[in-house]
C-alpha cells in the first residue's frame, strides 16, 4: 500500500508539472550558439593566405625594407613595404598570364618586368610631385610663419599652427617636425631633415636662418619675410625657365611616345607585319638593342630639358 501511494504521488506530480508547462507562457528559446562563450571568428581563407604571402615577402625584403619605407613615405603611399611588393608581384604574374593566353610566349619575360618598372616610376613620379608641391607652398608657409611670430606665438606653436592650416605635403612634413620636437629632438635638426627629405634648397635656407636667429637673436619674423621674398623671386625665375623650355620638353615627350604609337598602328592595320621581331632571334636582339638605345635617349633628353640654377 505504501509503495502504491508513492507511485501514485509521483505520477500526479509529473502530470501536474506537464500541465503547468503547457499552460504557462513559453518564452523565446535562445539558439545554442548564443548560449556559448563568445568566440572570435577567424579570418577567411583568402585573407589568411594573403597575410601569409605578405609575411613571406616581408622576410625576403627585410634588408631593403627601410629604403622602401622611406620611398613610400616620400611618395605619400600609406602601405606596408611587403604589401606593395606583393601587389607588384601579382601584377607581374597577371601580365605573364595574359601574355601566355594571347600567344606571346617570348614576350612573357619582358612584360613581367613592366610591373616593377611601372611601380618604380610611379613612386618616383609621386615623390617628385610632392616635392614640387612643397616648394610651391613654401612661400605661403614662410609668410604664415612670420605672421604667427608677430602675433606672439613661440616657434613650436607656429609650426603646429601652420601644420594645421597648410595643405599637403606641407602639413605632413611640419606635423612630423612638431612630433619629433615633442619627443625631444632639436627643432633645427628636424627642420634640416625635412629640407633633405623634400630636397628643398629654399627650405634649407629658411632652416639656416632660423638656426642663426636662435643663436644671435633678433626679429625672426623679419628674417622669414626676407626669406619668403627670396623664395618668391626664385619661384618666378623657375617658372620663367619652365616656360622657355616647354617646347623642348614637349619634343622629348613626342619622341618618346612616337615609336610606341607607330608600332600600335602597324599592329592594328597588319598584325603579322611585326611578327619577325618576336619570332626570330635576330628580331628579339634588335628589340633588346633598340630598348637600350631608347633608355639612353630618354635619359639624355631628360637631362637636356632639365635646367638647374
Amino acid at each position: 500500500m505504501m509503495l502504491a501511494g508513492i507511485a501514485s504521488g509521483a505520477v500526479a506530480l509529473g502530470l501536474g508539472a506537464s500541465v503547468l508547462l503547457l499552460v504557462s507562457p513559453r518564452g523565446e528559446r535562445l539558439p545554442r550558439e548564443r548560449r556559448r562563450p563568445a568566440v572570435e571568428e577567424g579570418e577567411g581563407a583568402l585573407a589568411g593566405a594573403a597575410e601569409a604571402a605578405t609575411g613571406l615577402v616581408g622576410r625576403l625584403i627585410h634588408r631593403r625594407a627601410g629604403d622602401l619605407v622611406t620611398s613610400l613615405d616620400l611618395a605619400g603611399i600609406r602601405m606596408r613595404p611587403q604589401d606593395f611588393v606583393f601587389l607588384v608581384g601579382v601584377g607581374s604574374v597577371v601580365l605573364v598570364a595574359v601574355t601566355l593566353v594571347l600567344g606571346g610566349g617570348l614576350l612573357a619575360a619582358p612584360l613581367a618586368a613592366l610591373a616593377p618598372l611601372g611601380a618604380v616610376l610611379l613612386v618616383r613620379l609621386r615623390v617628385g610631385r610632392r616635392r614640387r608641391a612643397f616648394g610651391e607652398q613654401l612661400d605661403g608657409t614662410m609668410q604664415l610663419m612670420a605672421s604667427s611670430l608677430r602675433a606672439g606665438y613661440s616657434m613650436m606653436q607656429v609650426l603646429s599652427s601652420v601644420a594645421k592650416q597648410s595643405e599637403e605635403p606641407t602639413a605632413s612634413e611640419l606635423g612630423r617636425i612638431v612630433n619629433e620636437a615633442r619627443v625631444g629632438r632639436p627643432v633645427v635638426e628636424a627642420l634640416e631633415e625635412a629640407a633633405t627629405r623634400m630636397a628643398s634648397e629654399d627650405f634649407r635656407w629658411a632652416t639656416q636662418a632660423i638656426a642663426i636667429n636662435r643663436e644671435v637673436g633678433g626679429s625672426l619674423a623679419e628674417v622669414l619675410d626676407r626669406v619668403a621674398g627670396t623664395i618668391r623671386e626664385r619661384g618666378e625665375i623657375r617658372r620663367h625657365v619652365a616656360a622657355l623650355s616647354a617646347e623642348g620638353r614637349m619634343s622629348a615627350v613626342i619622341l618618346m611616345v612616337l615609336p610606341f604609337a607607330v608600332c600600335g598602328f602597324l599592329v592594328l592595320i597588319n598584325p603579322t607585319y611585326l611578327l619577325p621581331l618576336v619570332e626570330t632571334g635576330i628580331g628579339i636582339g634588335l628589340l633588346v638593342f633598340s630598348g637600350l638605345l631608347f633608355i639612353v635617349g630618354g635619359v639624355w633628353l631628360s637631362k637636356v630639358v632639365q635646367v638647374k640654377f
